[in-house]
């Protein structure tokens, strides 16, 4: 069934640019766009159904290509402590940090942590996000990865929203393994993936490539080892120190590196020729009110793509907003609203290997776009919080909430 829908302007963000159609038309049949242009170029459709937008601006569905919406438990109280002094050594000493995540979400059960993530994802899903990038790493054994993966999977099956899920058991050493990080990555290797991969619960892998979580060599072994399984890789990567964990992720043509504050400029140089994605977290840097900023001459210099993302986690960027994050890529980090825009969109789906399918508004694409009332694309970067008035399509079907 074809629907016309009408009355509107369009930011399609093809190439990367607002790339804007006045006057658009668009026409979906099924779940995807049949056609989309001028209305005064559009083909006769004969008798079809209309939606009149009424002036909206259509911007293609917003994509958060990297959260970590299933966990277990709150971290709010240590937010408080840090604020009151307390370091994060000394928190993590007494047991908090990522070990509590891992406590609270091993403690929960599939359904607890399906109902606390469905809560969060239908924030970002208000937000106009019809795609999003899940990852575990609060399990770190096998049996509560596959939870955090399971559930993942779920929120895909239940809720009007694409979901892509990554395999981060490389995210912290296990207690299990307290200074055993080979035998982890042995096990990690030997037996989680596999096993995860055979039942299809993984559509990425990912690490934690830094000096208080896992080498570039024990990297390595990791994405060999997904590279055995037919699956992409992406990498955390630069965020506190620079060990060039990007520039081994370009090697092995990682679909991603993401926060990248400490990268070089001969990291941006591997990453433009690889086509990685730099995957940009302003929530994480603001929350942690940290200062060294991404090298952005050097990934504009070199024409490295940006996307931008919410980090959705408990312990360093408990976003709720992707918009907020395009607000705080311009002010934190000096990004024009253009580039934040495509940064949410093309350049974020590009980041998960879905480029070909989703990310802007254009013919043979999967329908998925939000028609916001807005006066121009610039505004969903510049006004702070609120719920902005719009309408969510998602396979050519729009979602009520």
């Amino acid at each position: 069934m074809k629907t016309l829908w009408h009355n509107c302007h369009a930011a399609s963000m093809a190439n990367g640019t607002y790339s804007i159609i006045e006057n658009a038309a668009i026409v979906t049949e099924g779940a995807h766009i049949a056609w989309i242009g001028p209305h005064s170029e559009l083909p006769d459709q004969g008798d079809i159904e209309a939606v009149d937008l009424n002036g909206a601006w259509v911007t293609p569905g917003l994509i958060d290509c990297h959260t970590h919406t299933v966990f277990g438990g709150n971290r709010s109280g240590e937010f408080e402590q840090r604020l009151q002094g307390v370091s994060y050594a000394e928190i993590a000493a007494a047991g908090g940090g990522i070990a509590s995540t891992v406590r609270a979400t091993r403690a929960a059960s599939e359904a607890e942590l399906f109902a606390s993530a469905e809560r969060r994802l239908q924030q970002l899903m208000k937000d106009g996000v019809t795609t999003v990038e899940i990852k575990s790493g609060y399990g770190l054994d096998l049996a509560n990865e596959r939870k955090m993966l399971r559930v993942a999977r779920q929120l895909g099956e239940k809720l009007p929203v694409t979901v892509r899920s990554t395999c981060l058991a490389a995210h912290a050493l296990p207690p299990e393994y307290k200074d055993r990080a080979d035998d982890y990555i042995a096990h990690i290797c030997g037996e989680m993936l596999p096993a995860l991969a055979a039942e299809n619960l993984v559509d990425a892998v990912d690490a934690f490539c830094e000096y208080l979580a896992f080498s570039t060599d024990q990297v390595e072994q990791v994405f060999i080892t997904a590279g055995q399984l037919g699956l992409p890789v992406k990498l955390h990567a630069e965020q506190l120190s620079s060990l060039h964990g990007s520039s081994l992720a370009a090697r092995y043509q990682a679909l991603s590196a993401d926060h990248l504050e400490f990268m070089t400029e001969e990291d941006a140089i591997a990453m433009a020729a690889s086509g990685t994605v730099a995957v940009l977290l302003p929530g994480a840097f603001y929350f942690l009110r940290e200062t060294q900023l991404p090298p952005m001459d050097a990934l504009r210099k070199h024409g490295v793509k940006i996307a931008i993302a919410t980090d959705l986690n408990p312990g360093t960027s408990p976003g709720l907003s992707l918009r907020l994050m395009l607000n705080m890529a311009c002010t934190l980090f000096r990004m024009t609203p253009e580039e934040a825009l495509a940064g949410a969109t093309i350049h974020a789906a590009k980041a998960l290997g879905m480029a070909d399918t989703h990310g802007s508004l254009e013919a043979g694409k999967i329908a998925d776009f939000v028609a916001w009332s807005i006066e121009r694309p610039a505004d969903l970067a510049y006004w702070l919080g609120g719920d902005l008035e719009k309408r969510v399509v998602r396979h050519g079907v729009e979602s009520t909430f």
